[in-house]
């Protein structure tokens, strides 16, 4: 299927467990004294080392320092530095797109006018401060062998009525993220209330099924590869499609209803020591030949319209249409960073899933 040729482009190495500490990638021109881009990011060192390798043949004069660390700690390094008066990091990539855009929001990022800025997506440009630099949409991924005899759920309207006609026979094959430990789970839960006003109906037939929750894609995937599990609900469709390659009885489906799609964001932070460095690198990022190499090395789908090929948003859009929808570059991303909302939206969460 197209479909599935789509995500497959879209394989992502898991992220690190703790921070890899500093990579240094000397300038090719051999110059030791060159100026050094200093990147902070939760992207995988060696996943983003193509993306690093243009930008230096493009511009062999620079040196790259890569620090690749977990999202919370790009947030709070940033800070940290900010408020210190010291300089911190030129560019910041990261997949936590709430704190991302909260850098941008409360000052810690700095205005990047660019040459692709003007053309760059609407939902994916925040003021030209913060820019969505992937494409990555979330999925039902289900056991083949499971739907020998009918179609997998393609909505969630078809969820809920697949999980209440099979009852027993799935009772405890349904798994998810645990939204309290995972944030991609929490994001894309809080995206389903604003898409679909019916939600705690699904969250509840989840719950009266014996939904079992995991912190990992791979958690849930491994049981739905080997069969403990019939179906993962919102899964990040990078992380399924790496699954599916690998594995004949994985399936995927972009609900039909509405697939929500996340992104990882770029910015130059405000104290960064070399902000036109930093505004170097995101310019190659967002320029055709950066896109590129970010579809086909990277293997992440690439947001730019100026880039063809089947691993791209534009693609993924002629393919799907209104079905896709992207999480907004906006301050509406900071909304559950408020404690109290949080851990109503949690609290509720709990109470429906054991509400039977």
């Amino acid at each position: 299927m197209r479909i599935l040729t789509l995500l497959s482009a879209l394989l992502l190495a898991a992220p690190a467990a703790a921070a890899a500490g500093p990579t240094l990638y000397p300038a090719r021109d051999g110059n030791a004294a060159a100026p050094v881009l200093v990147v902070y990011s939760s992207l995988d060192e060696p996943l983003a080392r193509p993306m690093i390798l243009g930008f230096q043949e493009a511009n062999p004069d620079v040196a790259v320092r890569y620090e690749e660390m977990l999202t919370g700690e790009v947030y709070d390094r940033i800070v940290a530095e900010t408020d210190a008066g010291a300089r911190t990091a030129d560019f910041a990539f990261s997949s936590a797109m709430d704190l991302q855009v909260k850098l941008s929001n409360d000052g810690y990022a700095q205005r990047s006018d660019l040459p692709m800025s003007a053309s760059w997506p609407q939902w994916a440009n925040w003021r030209n401060t913060a820019y969505a630099l992937t494409f990555e949409p979330a999925v039902f991924a289900y056991h083949k062998p499971s739907f020998a005899e009918e179609a997998p759920p393609a909505s969630r309207a078809e969820l809920i009525d697949y999980l209440k006609r099979r009852g027993p026979q799935v009772h405890g094959r349904i798994g998810t993220y645990d939204i309290e430990r995972s944030g991609v789970g929490f994001l894309f839960l809080s995206r389903d209330q604003e898409q679909f006003g019916d939600i705690w109906t699904v969250i509840q037939a989840m719950g009266e099924a014996g939904v079992k929750l995991y912190s990992t894609s791979s958690a849930i995937l491994e049981r739905v590869a080997d069969g403990r599990f019939a179906i993962g609900y919102n899964i990040l469709g990078s992380y399924a499609a790496d699954w599916a390659a690998r594995n004949p009885d994985v399936g995927i489906v972009l609900p039909k209803d509405y697939t929500v799609v996340m992104s990882r964001i770029g910015l130059v932070p405000q104290a960064a020591a070399s902000p036109e460095l930093g505004r170097r690198y995101l310019a190659f990022f967002m320029s055709k030949e950066g896109q590129t190499i970010m579809a086909r090395e990277l293997q992440i789908a690439a947001v730019s319209p100026e880039v063809g090929g089947e691993n791209t948003a534009s693609a993924m859009r002629a393919l799907l249409g209104a079905q896709l929808k992207p999480v907004p570059v906006s301050p509406g991303l900071m909304v559950y960073l408020d404690q109290v909302k949080r851990a109503r939206l949690i609290a509720h969460w709990n109470e429906v899933l054991r509400r039977h």
